[in-house]
C-alpha cells in the first residue's frame, strides 16, 4: 500500500495537474515496463523533454526536475480501444449520444463531436488510460465510419489523429443476410481496385479513405464474431492485400492458426465468457491466453458500455493474466499491440515516443494498486474525477445545508 506521507511529500514537490514540463524531467529509480523489446528495466531512468521521451537509462542524468520513483512501477499510458468515450455522456439519453447516425456511411467521422470535457474522461484517466481509439457504431450502412485517436488530457485539442481505421459491421443481422454485407464489402473493394485514377468520378472522400486502406495506412476494423465469417474475411484480406482487425471475435479461438499466419489482430474482452448470440458460442475467460499462446496479436477492450467502464481495463488485463495470459502479453494488449494495429506512435517507453506515462504504487493489474502520477505528453495531469468530488462533498463537514456545499 502507498505510504500516505510519501504520497503527500511527492505531491508537494510538484505543481498539480496543469503544470507543463517545458524543459526537462527525469524519473529515476523506477521499475520500467517498457512494452517494447527492452521488456522490464530495474532501477531505470526515463528522461523527458518537451513532451517526448528523449532517453531511457542514459549514462548521466541531467534534468531540470528529477523524481525519485523509489522502485515503483512506471508504465506507458494505457490505450482504450473502440469505444464511445467522449461521444456519449449518458447512454440512456439520446441527446448525449454522438457516436452513430442512421445515415452514417464510410465518411462518417464522429471525432468532430468529441467532447474532451466529458465527465467520463477523468474517470477513465484514473485507470491509467492516457489515450483512446474512439469508434463509431454506425447506422444502416455496413460502413460505420472512421475511428480516431484521442488524448485523455481533457484539453480542447485532444483529437490526436483522425481516421486511424475504417470501421465495418458484419456478422449477424436482425433483418436480411450477412452474405449481402460481405458481398457489399467485396464489391466496394473490387470497384476501388479497378477504378481509373484519372477519372474525376472516382475521386472524393471515400476514394481517399479506400486509398489509405489499400496503402495499409489504416486497417479495416470489422465487427465480427463467428469463425466462419472471419475465415471468409481472411480470403478478402488476402485477395485485396489490406490490413484487417477483428473486433468482438468471440470464436477466434477456433481459427488461431489462420489468424496468426495472416497476422490479423483481434480485439476482445477478457471478461467475455457468455454467448451473446449464436455467433459467439465460444466466448471464454481463457480466450486471451489461448490466442496469445497461438501467436495471435491480442488487444483487450471493455465489453458492453465501455465508455463508462473504461477505467476497469487494467483489472480486465489482470483477469486475463489469472486465466493464463502472460503479464507482459496483457500489458502489450493495452499498449503496444494497440499502437501496432492502428499505426499509432504511443504505447511504449522508448526514445522518441510521446511521454504518456503512469507511475503506480505497485502492480498496475492488482485491484489495491493506486496511481501516483500520470503524464500526458510530458505534462502531469489530475487523477481526480467527479466521483472524488462527490465523495468529498458528502464527507466534508459544513455549517451550511448539504445542498449548498460543493
Amino acid at each position: 500500500m502507498m505510504n500516505l506521507f510519501k504520497l503527500t511529500a511527492i505531491s508537494a514537490a510538484f505543481v498539480m495537474s496543469t503544470q507543463t514540463y517545458a524543459e526537462s524531467l527525469a524519473i529515476t529509480n523506477a521499475t520500467v515496463y517498457t512494452a517494447a523489446q527492452q521488456g522490464v528495466l530495474k532501477d531505470a531512468t526515463v528522461v523527458i523533454e518537451s513532451g517526448n521521451i528523449v532517453a531511457v537509462n542514459p549514462s548521466e542524468v541531467s534534468a531540470d526536475t528529477i523524481i525519485d520513483a523509489e522502485d515503483k512501477i512506471l508504465t506507458p499510458g494505457f490505450i482504450g480501444s473502440l469505444n464511445g468515450l467522449g461521444l456519449v455522456e449518458v447512454s440512456a439519453v439520446a441527446d448525449s449520444r454522438d457516436g452513430g447516425d442512421k445515415k452514417a456511411t464510410m465518411t462518417f467521422d464522429p471525432s468532430l463531436a468529441f467532447n474532451p470535457r466529458s465527465s467520463l474522461i477523468p474517470y477513465a484517466r484514473k485507470g491509467g488510460i492516457t489515450s483512446n481509439v474512439i469508434a463509431p457504431y454506425g447506422g444502416d450502412d455496413i460502413f460505420a465510419g472512421l475511428a480516431s485517436l484521442v488524448s485523455l488530457s481533457g484539453e480542447f485539442d485532444s483529437v490526436t489523429r483522425q481516421g486511424v481505421a475504417l470501421h465495418v459491421k458484419l456478422g449477424a443481422k436482425h433483418e436480411g443476410s450477412r452474405a449481402l454485407s460481405l458481398q457489399t464489402l467485396i464489391d466496394t473493394l473490387e470497384k476501388h481496385s479497378e477504378r481509373d485514377e484519372d477519372d474525376d468520378k472516382s475521386k472524393g472522400k471515400e476514394a481517399e479513405i479506400l486509398d489509405a486502406v489499400f496503402a495499409k495506412e489504416i486497417p479495416l476494423v470489422i465487427d465480427v464474431s463467428r469463425a466462419s465469417d472471419m475465415l471468409e474475411l481472411l480470403k478478402v484480406k488476402a485477395r485485396f492485400d489490406v490490413d484487417m482487425v477483428f473486433a468482438g471475435a468471440q470464436d477466434a479461438v477456433l481459427i488461431t492458426e489462420q489468424l496468426a499466419d495472416s497476422d490479423t489482430p483481434v480485439v476482445i474482452s477478457a471478461m467475455d465468457n457468455l454467448p451473446g448470440s449464436f455467433d459467439s458460442m465460444h466466448a471464454h475467460l481463457e480466450n486471451a491466453a489461448k490466442l496469445e499462446q497461438a501467436g495471435v496479436t491480442v488487444i483487450l477492450t471493455i465489453a458492453g458500455d465501455s465508455a463508462h467502464n473504461l477505467y476497469q481495463l487494467r483489472f480486465d488485463a489482470g483477469n486475463a493474466v489469472s486465466y493464463g495470459m502472460t503479464a507482459q502479453g496483457a500489458l502489450a494488449a493495452i499498449t503496444s499491440n494497440v499502437a501496432s494495429a492502428f499505426n499509432l506512435d504511443v504505447g511504449q517507453i522508448a526514445p522518441g515516443k510521446p511521454a504518456d506515462l503512469v507511475l503506480w504504487s505497485a502492480d498496475p493489474f492488482e485491484f489495491s494498486t493506486r496511481i501516483e502520477k500520470v503524464w500526458i505528453n510530458g505534462t502531469e495531469v489530475s487523477t481526480q474525477s467527479r466521483h472524488d468530488k462527490l465523495r468529498e462533498r458528502y464527507t466534508t463537514d459544513s455549517e451550511m445545508p448539504r445542498a449548498y456545499t460543493k
